[in-house]
């Protein structure tokens, strides 16, 4: 398929207009850590000095995963279903939290296994209901594959603003998201699977056991497309889709857990400037979130011990975002406020 171009932003004359507008703020040096940092990033990324985010939205998408018959979560696939509903209902964390802070939430319906009636906030991309077992084949075809990227490349040249929040949501993604990870970050499954929604120790072996067998099943699955199509879901390639139309559109893309990142994973692999564009929202409490963002080379603001996913620790990061872009753009500067520098002459009272 045809992937968006994604340019290197390396702009040195804009980042050093940026640290220079940042340093002459009354304070110290580097003073507000790494707040700095993020206000310069999300600078470089909008291309200017005076960075505004725009109509930021939040993009939900869910599917249901085959390889959830094999026991891999401790949750049925109904749940996924219900949680839509939930979501779509105002109820869920993410609703909550977008509510709170005017983020605009879309959820996507990438191949849930449920028909839903059509209601404002939900579009409905279902490639399938449902991935196909991984461990029986590949979990979607490379038909399919394309078909979800393309499906959230569209949904996000139809939104409005310059920022993306993501977030997902499908009984038995975490698998997926450690499927992806242990083959294209070249770590051992064992130590890049967890508990995922609560499994107890006991099971969290039978799992890593039940991944173990999908690696050797797909041995050849080693490019990022293949990989995806042989691990799944629908909702990560999906996702995949989104950050790669993001990314071209140069909207910061706000990351939140493990399974988000993995679809960041595929997509940086595809595209390696799409991570010029990331913001990482949080270290994640699920195992394997931390060898993903070291292995991305990502630092994340928070580190909270969250693992909810739906894109509830992005939409918790997401202040910090708007106090970044606030320090820099309205903060005032020591000329501005009369203040004196250190190491030079107070001045005059008037």
């Amino acid at each position: 398929m045809n992937l968006p171009l994604i340019s290197d932003l390396h702009d040195p004359v804009l980042a050093t207009t940026l640290q220079g507008l940042l340093d002459a703020k009354t304070k110290p040096l580097g003073a507000l850590g790494r707040i700095e940092g993020l206000a310069q990033r999300i600078g470089l990324i909008l291309g200017t000095h005076v960075p505004r985010l725009q109509q930021p939205q939040m993009l939900v998408c869910a599917a249901d995963h085959g390889l959830a018959a094999r026991g891999v979560s401790a949750y049925p696939s109904d749940v996924t279903w219900q949680m839509v509903e939930n979501f779509l209902a105002g109820g869920a964390a993410v609703s909550v939290l977008a509510r709170q802070h005017d983020l605009a939430l879309t959820v996507v319906d990438c191949g849930v296994r449920h028909d839903f009636a059509p209601r404002p906030g939900l579009r409905v991309c279902k490639v399938a209901p449902g991935t196909a077992d991984a461990l029986d084949g590949p979990a979607m075809s490379a038909a399919q594959r394309d078909q979800a990227m393309g499906n959230g490349m569209a949904v996000v040249r139809e939104l409005p603003g310059n920022t993306l929040l993501l977030g997902e949501m499908g009984i038995g993604n975490t698998s997926a998201a450690s499927l992806l990870l242990a083959r294209l970050g070249g770590f051992d499954v064992a130590d890049v699977t967890g508990a995922g929604t609560g499994l107890d120790a006991e099971a969290v072996l039978r799992k890593i056991g039940v991944l173990r067998a999908v690696l050797q099943r797909h041995a050849d699955a080693r490019d990022p497309l293949t990989a995806l199509a042989a691990f799944g879901g629908f909702e990560i390639a999906t996702l995949v889709g989104a950050v790669l139309q993001a990314a071209a559109e140069r909207r910061v893309i706000v990351v939140d857990g493990f399974i988000a990142s993995s679809a960041v994973l595929v997509a940086s692999k595809l595209a390696p400037h799409v991570l010029q564009r990331c913001v990482f929202a949080h270290r994640s409490g699920e195992r394997g979130h931390a060898l993903m963002l070291a292995h991305l080379r990502a630092e994340p603001l928070l580190d909270l011990g969250l693992r909810l996913g739906e894109g509830s620790g992005a939409a918790i990061a997401w202040p910090l975002l708007v106090s970044a872009c606030a320090v820099l753009n309205e903060m005032a500067s020591f000329e501005s406020a009369g203040v004196a520098t250190a190491g030079s002459e107070v001045p005059a009272r008037p």
